[in-house]
């Protein structure tokens, strides 16, 4: 249960006075719908209103404070026309403008010949200085109120700052005094004070180097929730793992069967992947290993010979894809291996019903069948397994740790989960995101993959591409163009798919051109894509849709339309579409400029480099965590104080900081560890705390 000392955080913001339904609903869109989500918002930036000038001196475009004496109200001509407040000092005259005004308001704040302290941005208008919609208002007296620098904080339409920045520090009053789960050696070698007091200074910034993530402030709440993200990490992992596994150990008679049809050797990369999650198998613990290999590296071989240990040891196999097309590709590329071997594999997604349906479901429970591959559909309460050893889930990214967690519940005994990922991780964001697993980095490329060329040039030159590739098909090549959206908008400038299949079908050839996207109905893809791979249509007009898994050795170019759009990331994923068989293979990343610093640089990583490893860790450098793999759909954490390129290194202390604490002190039942269960829940990680008091 969370401790009651945090019950004043967890409360709806519309427990703060003023807080109606409206600017509740505002505000959770802007910040969260609790006050913890408040006082984690940190300011965007900073309004200084310590420029006080005359109004003759005062500069338009500046927050100026000026003192004046209010001499006329000047109401507005019709409903169009502001209403205007002259108000005068020494040096000249001032009108405060009000558009859609509450009159009555105004003349109760602005009484004739009385002096108020005004700030506001300053603009000249015919002639004339005003202030449209001073932000404050105020009487001499109560002039020491106004902030001399004000935070601004993120909104949505409809909220102001001043609602915001008051709902801000209503929450922060509601603060109580926690206790500190931080080791005070630390706190003090690191210069650091308390969580309270660096909460009030995160929120008063004294200038816009305040802002910085780097400030003590910043970096002390920062290391918090990585102290919080670890823990609760390790936590879910030893709960998992400690769960007595099984000993999962083959005789190697359907492997060896199954290496001896491949046409190529194992690579010494992938020897030792496979040693390491024999190991695991081997071992009495269950095992939770996640094999990241960049594009092409051989994952789906290591997964199988792992899940043929498995029907070796006498038990049953399931290998889940994120998507009907990838689940039905690797059936393709695993049916080989599976009819060397001389086992029985099948396949289950959505598209598999009626008697065809529960045929299969039969044979899966009573393991007439030893390996299925499938889509999210073997989450369904329907599918049992007579037993489950291994389940293998493709690009991790795209479930969540729950439906992970689900997949194992599908065994009678605890089942090992190996997990993978086409997608190159940052070591920081893998600490993040797979903290709870042991991490396997299979790193080179399979024998006879050669790189691929990779060229930039600008959408001045798009009839270039149309000709080149226009002489490559009549050669015989197959080729990919990608582009960011489906259909044009009215706020969009993009490059159409639809649009762009159009015109290519104009310029190449209906019967050559084919045409992907996330709106088709499964069996269209799945269709356009088996003629493309056939040969029968020479050219895909695509989506990203085609982004992870995708598998033509035939297609030797990769036009990627809108490339300064997409991620680093993405970009070397779309690129890993072609290379994959002998010919000799072209990536062209078309840009519409003008091209901004970031998009510049990274084009240019990208045409220097074809490590999946270093191209993640420039896109974490250049866009930060959340974008990466787009922390929704990812399942890693939403950070909102730490941001992962700036405090890697306070993620590494984290890290080390939260194994120590588990080794010394598993259920924290320690002083420091009491604190340390008020982290876990402030930060959200209800779960993991709920594990200390279930076991």
């Amino acid at each position: 249960m969370r401790p009651a000392i945090l019950f004043p955080l967890f409360a709806e913001s519309r427990s703060l006075a003023g807080i109606g339904p409206k600017f509740e609903r505002l505000i959770a869109k802007a910040a969260g719908p609790r006050l913890v989500d408040l006082i984690f918002a940190p300011p965007v930036g900073v309004i200084d209103r310590r420029y006080r000038p005359s109004i003759a001196a005062a500069e338009p475009g500046r927050i100026a404070t000026l003192t004046v004496t209010v001499q006329s109200h000047l109401p507005a001509r019709d409903r169009r026309q502001p209403m205007r407040v002259r108000c005068t000092d020494d040096s000249g005259t001032i009108d405060l403008v009000y558009f859609h005004p509450h009159k009555d308001y105004i003349e109760r704040q602005l009484p004739p010949s009385q002096t108020r302290v005004i700030s506001g941005r300053v603009e000249h208008f015919n002639g004339r200085v005003q202030m449209a919609h001073p932000d404050y208002v105020l009487s001499v007296n109560e002039a020491a109120t106004m902030p001399a620098i004000e935070p601004v904080y993120r909104l949505t339409e409809g909220l102001s700052q001043k609602i915001m920045g008051r709902a801000v520090r209503a929450a922060l009053e509601r603060v109580p005094q926690l206790p500190e789960w931080n080791d005070a050696h630390f706190l003090r070698a690191r210069g650091w004070t308390s969580f309270n007091e660096a909460l009030a200074a995160l929120h008063a910034p004294r200038g816009e180097a305040e802002l910085s993530a780097l400030t003590p402030a910043r970096a002390r709440l920062a290391y918090d929730e990585l102290l919080a993200n670890q823990l609760a990490l390790i936590m879910m992992r030893e709960r998992l793992r400690g769960r007595k596994g099984r000993v999962v150990v083959g005789d190697g008679r359907l492997r060896r069967k199954a290496v001896a049809a491949l046409p190529f050797s194992l690579t010494p990369a992938q020897l030792a992947a496979t040693a390491e999650i024999d190991a695991d198998m081997a071992s009495p613990l269950r095992m939770l290993r996640l094999l990241q290999g960049d594009v092409g590296s051989g994952k789906t071989v290591i997964a199988m010979l792992a899940l043929l240990s498995a029907v070796e040891a006498g038990m049953q196999g399931a290998f889940m894809a994120p998507t009907e097309l990838l689940a039905r590709q690797h059936m393709g590329a695993l049916a080989a291996m599976a009819q060397a071997a001389g086992i029985r594999l099948a396949l289950l997604t959505g598209r598999e019903r009626g008697a065809a349906r529960h045929t299969l479901l039969s044979a899966l429970k009573s393991q007439d069948i030893d390996i299925v591959v499938g889509t999210h559909a073997l989450f369904s309460e329907e599918v049992a397994f007579a037993d489950l050893g291994l389940a293998v889930i493709d690009e991790q990214h795209r479930f969540g740790v729950h439906q992970r967690m689900q997949l194992q519940g599908k065994g009678h005994a605890p089942v090992d989960v190996l997990v993978m990922t086409a997608t190159p991780i940052p070591r920081t964001l893998a600490l993040t995101a797979y903290g709870d697993m042991d991490v396997t980095r299979l790193t080179g490329r399979p024998p006879g993959r050669k790189p691929v060329d990779t060229r930039v040039l600008s959408a001045e030159r798009l009839d270039e591409v149309v000709s080149h590739l226009r002489r490559a098909i009549t050669a015989g090549a197959r080729a990919y163009w990608v582009c960011p959206l489906i259909e044009e908008s009215e706020n969009s400038d993009l490059a159409a798919a639809e649009a762009r299949y159009a015109m290519l079908k104009n310029a190449l050839g209906a019967a050559t051109v084919g045409l992907v996207h996330g709106r088709l109905k499964t069996a269209e893809r799945d269709a356009t894509m088996a003629a493309f791979k056939s040969g029968e249509i020479k050219l895909v007009v695509a989506t990203t849709v085609i982004e992870v898994g995708v598998d033509v050795p035939q297609a030797t170019i990769m036009v990627v339309e809108h490339a300064e759009r997409f991620g680093l990331a993405q970009l070397h994923q779309l690129r890993g579409r072609v290379g994959r068989g002998s010919g000799k293979s072209t990536c062209l990343l078309v840009y519409h400029g003008p091209l901004g610093e970031i998009a510049r640089q990274r084009l240019k990583v990208l045409r220097e480099s074809d490590d999946g490893f270093v191209i993640a860790e420039e896109d974490l450098r250049l866009r930060g965590a959340g974008e990466l793999l787009g922390v929704r759909q990812s399942g890693l954490a939403d950070f909102r104080l730490a941001e992962l390129p700036v405090h890697g290194e306070l993620l590494a202390a984290a890290h080390d900081d939260a194994r120590l604490i588990y080794a010394k002190d598993p259920q924290l039942k320690s002083a420091r560890g009491t604190a340390l269960r008020v982290l876990l829940y402030l930060f959200g990680r209800d779960e993991a705390a709920r594990y200390l008091t279930t076991g």
